[in-house]
């Protein structure tokens, strides 16, 4: 798979002497559905907004598609282009008076036609079955309304690499389904996602690869299977096992289920 986001021991602090994040060495490959896992503080918030481009590395080097990002207004930009982040809470993301004019605001900036942006506008509606409150003030919208508001903002854009801060909060069991169905069309378009996340019977049942942070660090980067069965790393960690791997676990099975469909018995 095409390489397109890259750390090299990259390092931040946001004061003196105290790493956030230290010497992190990652590469993201297109088409990729990855969990960032870790509790309060581990670092995954620190991550995202340099993949973003919102903060830059005091230490190390970030490479876009393989060429370095260096601090130039237009190299950063096209980092923002190519790698998208939707934020936890929605209110911190939404500024527009409607809904439409908030989703074209992104592809607008790109200086894109108006059949172009008003193309990318539609389609990103459709996705997220917006069409209904395309003139309605977001401030009026619920919290999973506005969160498929911020979903579709970033769909619009069309980035590479799309980076969600814990997605389906706010989202109740039907529209948590919409999302994973969106995610599922965008993964196999081929681009990349990374989902940070809680909520580890959502990682085990959705990403086919697991980052690991714990105070600053990368802990661990690997399949799902070999993470979430590693019991001493997750209890350094201050992780639990997903239930269906501990179904799994506990009827002796050779292969644990990633979904409640394969935990049934076959006839």
């Amino acid at each position: 798979m095409k390489e397109l986001l890259r750390f090299e021991r990259v390092s931040f602090a946001y004061e003196e002497g105290r790493d956030a994040l230290s010497s992190i060495s990652v590469t993201i490959r297109a088409g990729e559905k990855i969990a960032v896992l870790g509790n309060n503080g581990a670092g995954k918030s620190t991550f995202f907004l340099l993949a973003n481009g919102v903060l830059k590395p005091h230490s190390g080097k970030i490479f876009l598609e393989g060429a370095a990002v260096g601090r130039s207004v237009k190299e950063l930009n096209a980092l923002r282009r190519s790698v998208g982040l939707v934020f936890q809470d929605p209110d911190v993301q939404i500024l527009a008076g409607s809904v439409e004019e908030e989703i074209s605001f992104g592809p607008m900036n790109l200086r894109l036609s108006r059949q172009e942006v008003q193309s990318k506008v539609d389609g990103a509606i459709t996705a997220f079955e917006l069409d209904a409150y395309r003139q309605r003030a977001p401030q009026y919208l619920s919290g999973g309304e506005k969160k498929r508001v911020t979903l579709a903002d970033a769909l619009a854009m069309e980035p590479k690499l799309l980076l969600l801060d814990e997605p389906a909060a706010s989202l109740d069991p039907a529209n948590t389904r919409l999302l994973e169905q969106n995610l599922a069309t965008l993964s196999q378009r081929g681009m990349g996602l990374l989902i940070s996340t809680h909520d580890v019977d959502f990682a085990w049942r959705w990403a086919d690869r697991i980052l690991l942070f714990h105070e600053g660090r990368l802990a661990a980067d690997g399949d799902p299977e070999t993470i979430f069965c590693d019991l001493p790393l997750l209890e350094t960690c201050g992780l639990e096992q997903p239930l269906l791997c501990q179904a799994g676990a506990a009827l002796g099975l050779d292969k644990m289920p990633r979904t409640v469909e394969q935990l049934k018995p076959s006839h």
